[in-house]
């Protein structure tokens, strides 16, 4: 048998131990439905773009279904971009 391991973040792992819970599941349970679910689908384009897009986002941001208000997003920490001024002359 092959398994697969997935690494979440606490904020991720909290949000997905939620839904177990309200679904008296364990969190592989919902993981595994999430796959299952995701499989059925995994012909659509539009699917298998946002699997690509997702892992080149996941490295820096976690998901919006996760605990994420504490995060710290791409954005941050990045310098402060003033307004150029202008170079036309009037």
């Amino acid at each position: 048998m092959h398994s697969i391991k997935i690494h979440l973040e606490s904020a991720e792992y909290n949000a997905v131990q939620r839904l177990a819970e309200l679904t008296k599941s364990s969190p592989e349970d919902v993981a595994y439905c999430a796959l299952n679910r995701l499989m059925l689908q995994g012909r659509n384009a539009e699917v298998q773009e946002d699997i690509v897009l997702t892992r080149g986002w996941r490295a820096d941001n976690l998901p919006l279904w996760s605990d994420s208000a504490p995060s710290i997003h791409a954005y941050e920490g990045m310098p402060d971009v003033e307004p150029s001024k202008s170079k036309l002359s009037v």
